[in-house]
């Protein structure tokens, strides 16, 4: 099979769940430590830091691989979802797995694929383990899929685990309240390994203390010890939080020499090191277009706090979601005196765009629905004047298709 048909057979046969929501995540983590057996326990030959949370494991992953980069370090990781291409998902030294390695892994692998109905997460976090081992790297940065107990990439035992901020996302499978939400993130606590808490919140401290109690692990709250304010290329003043969570991480991970200055040029060089992309990312200006990625309740607060924070004579902006995000909670948030484009993003699960504009009507955002996410923001760069500003998001979804 050529790259791109081997994509379609990932995306096609198995269940993703991007697509299709629910009915995709598998909760058992029995096949992956099966597959990883069949393949000779990639995830023990190398170093690791677990990163889990609901807003800000992305960013903060990335941060790692950058600061540890300029440490001079080689460095695997592995995030997702992608934007463009599946292959954003599992990076050395910034540069993604290629082609040929996703082609062979598929081919080499298909009839175990056959026999245990693996799912694509569990497929693809297996070939991140294999490549990472195979190319030998100093330490991995394993961002968690979805919640961290049940998560394919908890079969590790890293360095030091990371949770960022919890809030009320993905509901449906992790839990109706912020504290059942941390019982599942703290599921990546593991033995006697350290974990680091990017932010304290009451509703979510008193899980991660006993989980961490119960397994002998030392627990840091970030936001309680004194860290040197960095810069950093990635827009957005939440960034800081994240910045807190990623030094504390630095500071008690043994056996790795990472001065102050590499932390400076790490946070400063992000998106070169690592090619993230959709955090607050600026895609034009005059007018200026603004995208991110923010879509729970937690992000979407921080994101429009930023948003509120820029000058500009006239708001528009280009929003879409998926069927499964609780409408209620998200679109108070959102400023009433912009112009709205609503749209759908292509996939299954992708609200449509008449219903998110009636749903968005009840609550005085006001606008018409486009055909596509394209058709949308057309429509309002045409309208938009140099000095207005676009602002593009309500799903990762949406993002992926104008970066």
């Amino acid at each position: 099979m050529t790259y791109s048909q081997t994509l379609d057979w990932m995306f096609a046969q198995l269940p993703i769940y991007q697509n299709k929501g629910k009915s995709a995540f598998n909760g058992k983590l029995d096949n992956i430590k099966l597959f990883s057996k069949a393949l000779g326990s990639p995830e023990q030959q190398f170093k690791s830091i677990h990163v889990a949370g609901t807003n800000g494991k992305g960013s903060s992953s990335h941060m790692l691989a950058s600061i540890l980069q300029e440490a001079g370090y080689k460095v695997g990781l592995y995030t997702s979802p992608h934007l463009k291409d599946f292959r954003e998902r599992i990076r050395i030294n910034g540069s993604k797995i290629p082609e040929n390695a996703v082609i062979s892994f598929v081919k080499d692998n298909m009839s175990f694929f056959k026999d245990h109905k693996l799912s694509f997460f569990e497929m693809t976090v297996a070939m991140a383990f294999k490549y990472f081992a195979n190319e030998e790297v100093d330490i991995a940065i394993i961002e968690v899929g979805l919640g961290g107990r049940l998560d394919s990439t908890n079969i590790i035992t890293p360095e030091i685990s990371l949770i960022t901020n919890i809030g009320l996302d993905h509901t449906d499978l992790l839990g109706d309240t912020l504290e059942k939400i941390a019982a599942e993130k703290a599921g990546i606590i593991k033995e006697g390994v350290s974990v680091v808490v990017s932010e304290y919140q009451t509703d979510t401290a008193p899980i991660f203390n006993t989980m961490a109690a119960l397994k002998n692990a030392p627990i840091i709250f970030a936001d309680s010890i004194s860290v040197k304010t960095y810069k950093t290329s990635l827009l957005g003043n939440y960034q800081q939080k994240n910045i807190k969570g990623v030094v504390a991480v630095l500071q008690q991970l043994k056996e790795f020499v990472i001065n102050d200055k590499a932390i400076e040029k790490g946070l400063l060089r992000v998106v070169e090191n690592t090619g993230l992309m959709g955090r607050w990312q600026q895609l034009q200006d005059q007018p200026k277009v603004i995208c991110d990625t923010a879509h729970n309740k937690e992000g979407l607060s921080l994101t429009i706090e930023q948003l509120n924070q820029q000058t500009y004579k006239s708001l528009f902006i280009v929003l879409g979601v998926v069927k499964d995000k609780n409408l209620d909670a998200i679109l108070p948030l959102f400023p009433k005196n912009a112009k709205y484009f609503f749209c759908c993003p292509k996939i299954e699960r992708g609200l449509n765009a008449a219903e998110l504009k009636a749903k968005a009507s009840s609550f005085l955002l006001q606008g018409d629905a486009y055909s596509s996410v394209k058709e949308a923001l057309k429509k309002a760069k045409s309208l938009a004047k140099k000095e207005d500003l676009i602002y593009v998001g309500g799903s990762t979804f949406v993002v992926a298709e104008i970066v």
